[in-house]
């Protein structure tokens, strides 16, 4: 479908933009439904994003907004009102604008890492989960896990500061939850996840010690320029089951779907048209 007058618009927020999937899934999905959407990466620094954000929701065919790093956390502060979900992450990564002219901030990413282990049938409730990282992403994913009924959860970030406020705000939503920050060591955890950019680029060291890893564990990842990243690949020879980061983004479409009023889809149909490229 050829772009018009006519076509509306879906922004791709981030920096940088090379490691974007995004438009090769979503873009596919309405060419083939007849949709007049395209979703456009948008690269823009840290300290341009507050700028920009007004300015992009006064165009008049702008549906909303995909937000990635490093613009999660800032979101927060350039929206009106936000979800209970992304209050809890203290990240947002989805902008709509309300028929008021207001903006609307919602955060998907923990639910997309969720929806994704279930469907490999992972026992989440009542099981120990690491999460390092707790920035946006990591943050989202630590709030659904603890959604999910996780009975411990164990937070990493090199900055204390940041695990510890999301540990703080897990504790207030979740009482019962044990959690625990300062600790990286993934034995005895039947869930770890990287939610790190570590993986991104070459040479990166590994987010954890993954020979610490208990054999049979859960490993997710959120890094998306490879599908089997060096982490995934340390975990495999763990007998590890893992979760590729294009997994959380194919579960997590539907959700954004709705949030912009758009018409349902499935992960499996997204899958079926996904143009996917490394």
């Amino acid at each position: 479908m050829e772009i018009s007058g006519n076509t509306r618009l879906i922004a791709h927020l981030g920096y940088p933009t090379t490691t974007f999937k995004a438009p090769m899934i979503y873009n596919p999905w309405f060419e083939e439904q007849g949709i007049d959407i395209k979703v456009v990466p948008m690269g823009v620094k840290p300290g341009d994003y507050a700028q920009l954000i007004p300015s992009l929701f006064s165009l008049t065919n702008i549906v909303g907004a995909l937000v990635t790093m490093p613009h999660k956390v800032s979101t927060c502060e350039l929206v009106h009102s936000l979800s209970p979900t992304a209050q809890i992450a203290g990240a947002c990564n989805a902008i709509r604008r309300e028929p008021d002219g207001s903006l609307r901030g919602d955060m998907f990413d923990g639910d997309g890492f969720v929806r994704g282990v279930l469907r490999k049938g992972i026992q989440v409730k009542g099981a120990s989960a690491l999460v390092v990282g707790s920035g946006g992403v990591g943050s989202a994913i630590a709030a659904s896990l603890a959604a999910a009924g996780v009975d411990k959860l164990a937070l990493f970030d090199t900055r204390q500061a940041s695990s510890e406020e999301l540990a703080s705000r897990l504790r207030r939503h979740y009482p019962a939850l044990t959690v625990l920050t300062g600790l990286r060591n993934p034995q005895a955890f039947s869930i770890v996840v990287n939610a790190t950019p570590l993986g991104m680029n070459p040479g990166d060291e590994l987010p954890i010690d993954v020979d610490a890893i208990t054999p049979g564990s859960f490993v997710g990842e959120v890094v998306m320029k490879s599908e089997i990243t060096p982490f995934l690949s340390a975990a495999m020879e763990r007998d590890c089951q893992i979760q590729p980061g294009t997994d959380m983004l194919f579960e997590m479409i539907p959700a954004y779907m709705e949030f912009f009023g758009l018409p349902e889809v499935t992960p499996q149909a997204l899958r079926r048209v996904a143009k996917i490229d490394y």
